[in-house]
């Protein structure tokens, strides 16, 4: 006489085997949307492109007054933060940046010009035509007019310059006194401009400037 088959054993091996298919799946399904991120996370990229990078030194002063400007624009995928500048191996203080990120791309691809040393205080980059603004303020108006030609306007800074992939800024900004001097003009240096590890160090020839543009 054969034993009969048990209801309640049967029935529990239906629901382990949906459970394991169940499993499965949902397990599967985590493995490919982890990958998925992954990969997108991977392709996703930070890069700067330095450009028109320029440093200027007074050509008579003892104390090594100079500055320096740079265009700076996001080429990758992702936002990234402007937090370094560095000439010969000193760093230049968010203080002493002065940026402008509202800048259009005919304004980003022109020369960035020297206007004039400035008497004290600082900055001590003249501030031409129109421009108007605080001791601290670099403004320049290509046109001298104000009309037709858009400004540089740009406050003294107190922190990393952000910026959204594909935008653009121009950054003018203050040497610490002593770190080039009157005899650096016509000298090739370094000048290093990162966001966070992209970037590269930009070799110049440093200007020397007297009182005029």
């Amino acid at each position: 006489m054969k034993p009969k088959l048990s209801k309640s054993r049967a029935l529990s091996t239906v629901l382990t085997t949906v459970i394991i298919l169940v499993a499965s799946v949902v397990l599967g399904s985590g493995v490919v949307l982890y990958g998925a991120s992954l990969f997108q996370g991977g392709t996703q990229q930070e890069s700067i492109s330095v450009s028109n990078v320029k440093v200027w030194v007074h050509g008579t002063d003892s104390t090594g007054l100079a500055w320096g400007a740079a265009g700076v624009r996001n080429t990758g995928d992702k936002v990234v933060s402007v937090d370094k500048i560095q000439i010969r191996g000193a760093d230049i203080p968010f203080s002493q940046w002065y940026t402008d990120t509202t800048v259009s791309n005919t304004l980003f691809q022109q020369s960035l010009n020297f206007t004039g040393w400035a008497g004290a205080p600082a900055p001590a980059i003249t501030k031409t035509g129109t421009c108007i603004g605080s001791a601290f303020y670099v403004c320049i108006d290509y046109d001298g007019a104000g009309a037709n030609v858009e400004k540089i306007e740009a406050d003294a800074g107190t922190g990393p310059v952000s910026l959204a992939p594909g935008s653009t800024a121009i950054i003018y900004f203050k040497l610490n006194n002593g770190t080039l001097t009157t005899l650096d003009s016509g000298a090739n240096t370094s000048v290093n401009i990162f966001a966070g590890k992209t970037g590269a160090p930009q070799s110049i020839t440093v200007e020397g400037k007297t009182n005029t543009g």
